[in-house]
């Protein structure tokens, strides 16, 4: 799994999103509409020997006057912005290079830095302010702050049923309880199929979300068959003013009980997936069902118990 270029194609896409969603009164200083985007900013011959590639860096205009600590009122300042992938309890192979890159962009680019880092399996405090010391003895001879994501311990609820479709996407890292991320994950997708952002937008936060949910066998099946259930349902709501407009047609033709059958099928389906075993009373009552009480068993089986509260039994 590529990380690093998921990551940064996302926050690219939505990066005035990022600053809002995490960071709103640092994107109220900014003007995020057009940000220039400096590519591929090389750390040369860092003390450790290796070249380091600077993952998003953003010039952008601000929208009000901020002073750069010389005393200068610059025009246009960067915003650094470094996805790397720790491991659960580390930041430590990260915040020394930290300073590094600062240096690099402030003398390269002759602007202020302002430095943020999502960290997509280190939590921290969710959202805050991390500080980088180099000591002597009790000598404290270098101090460097950053802003900071921890992801692992954002409530996953709250940003899956936030107005920020970034957020929605992002929850799948975030924390919740092991029997509630089918469910959310399942809310955030068909809250993302519904978003009013482009396709190109859609297709990234959705594999985004669907790429990191954490589940476990049975909650990936539950999840793929509430999915399931949902699309079946889209499709027949998406088709309803036409069907109904053809519908004398197509009982002439004999394509109504085709349909009917068809639905059933599915119906039967499902209950096999969700229930292994059908049984004849089951299959009965099925064929006794209108299109419309069909359609509402699909929506009904993903949350379902037992056979008996879908069908009385």
């Amino acid at each position: 799994m590529d990380h690093d270029q998921r990551f940064k194609a996302m926050i690219r896409e939505f990066f005035g999103d990022f600053m809002e969603l995490f960071f709103p009164e640092w994107a109220a200083c900014f003007d995020l509409t057009n940000p220039e985007w400096l590519e591929q900013e090389v750390l040369p011959n860092p003390p450790d020997g290796e070249r380091h590639v600077l993952d998003l860096v953003a010039k952008l205009r601000t929208t009000k006057p901020l002073t750069d600590g010389l005393g200068e009122t610059p025009d246009t300042w960067l915003a650094l912005i470094h996805v790397e992938i720790e491991a659960p309890d580390r930041t430590t192979r990260l915040k020394p290079r930290l300073p590094r890159y600062y240096i690099h962009l402030r003398e390269r680019q002759g602007l202020p830095v302002l430095p943020i880092v999502l960290y997509l399996q280190v939590g921290l405090e969710g959202i805050g302010l991390d500080v980088v010391e180099e000591r002597i003895g009790d000598l404290t001879v270098m101090t460097f702050r950053y802003l900071y994501v921890g992801l692992p311990s954002l409530d996953a609820v709250q940003y899956v049923r936030g107005t920020n479709w970034l957020g929605v996407a992002l929850s799948a890292l975030m924390d919740a309880p092991k029997e509630a991320r089918p469910h959310l994950g399942f809310e955030a997708l068909q809250r993302l199929l519904d978003a009013p952002i482009n396709d190109h937008q859609r297709f990234l936060l959705s594999d985004c979300l669907q790429a990191y949910l954490p589940l476990d066998e049975e909650g990936q099946k539950l999840y793929e068959e509430m999915n399931m259930a949902e699309s079946f349902s889209r499709l027949f709501a998406r088709n309803k003013t036409a069907y109904d407009q053809a519908r004398e047609e197509a009982r002439e033709q004999g394509l109504e009980q085709g349909r009917v059958q068809t639905l059933r099928e599915i119906v039967i389906a499902l209950l096999e997936s969700r229930f292994q075993s059908v049984g004849s009373d089951t299959l009965t009552k099925i064929q006794q069902l209108t299109p419309a009480q069909l359609r509402a068993v699909v929506t009904q089986i993903p949350n379902a118990k037992s056979l008996s509260e879908l069908f009385g039994q």
